[in-house]
């Protein structure tokens, strides 16, 4: 069974400091894929400040020729001509005729196969499914089934894994998805939780558990 691929999601520091990291796990090589997620900073920060630290984060992914996805807002994703991740209720169709073929366009299908079936159909990347854990954040999530699973591998869209994932629970996650095939593992807090001196070695550490996934 192929190892899925890291798949990092942004939190909400500051640019400097989310940078420092964000440099340190990319040049370990262990990140596929990237997401800007930065939910507060949108709010508090004008336009021009949003622009900016995005073409910062997305200039640092080029470097290092990592694709970048940008969570929800497809104004700034057609202005830097990246992919887009959109919540359950977007409309992955005309994301896709907007932003054209050669960005990942992804959606979050929480444990709802019919909406995974309905993303692929309409274009989608990939289809994020979870939470496969409580976090932090959303310590009573909802968790999906390795059954769930299993139907969404039938729809034949990569798929996604996210919500408080993180090394410590990832051999429990193993045991709960079964045979299900996963092409990417979302990852925030587990990565970038931690001082931009832990990143270098939290991210080799990853990329050990993941050369080692069909061992």
């Amino acid at each position: 069974m192929t190892a899925p691929k890291l798949y990092l999601l942004t939190n909400d520091e500051d640019i400097h400091t989310l940078s420092e990291k964000l440099e340190r796990a990319f040049d370990t090589g262990v990140v596929s894929l990237l997401q800007i997620r930065r939910h507060q900073t949108a709010h508090v920060f004008d336009l021009i400040t949003l622009y900016q630290e995005t073409e910062i984060l997305i200039s640092l992914a080029d470097k290092y020729d990592i694709p970048t996805v940008i969570n929800e807002n497809l104004e700034l994703a057609v202005h830097f001509n990246t992919g887009l991740h959109l919540t359950s209720s977007g409309n992955v169709r005309m994301v896709r005729e907007l932003l054209g073929d050669d960005v990942y366009v992804g959606q979050s299908c929480h444990g709802d196969v019919a909406l995974f079936r309905e993303a692929k159909k309409q274009g989608a990347s990939y289809g994020a499914m979870g939470a496969m854990f409580g976090s932090m954040a959303r310590p009573l999530a909802k968790t999906v089934s390795a059954e769930t699973l299993m139907r969404a591998n039938g729809v034949g869209l990569p798929l996604c894994l996210i919500g408080g994932i993180g090394l410590g629970n990832m051999d429990a996650l193993r045991q709960n998805v079964g045979q299900a095939c996963i092409d990417y593992i979302a990852v925030t807090t587990d990565i970038l939780g931690h001082s931009a001196e832990t990143v270098t070695a939290k991210c080799r550490a990853w990329r050990m558990y993941l050369e080692k996934w069909d061992g």
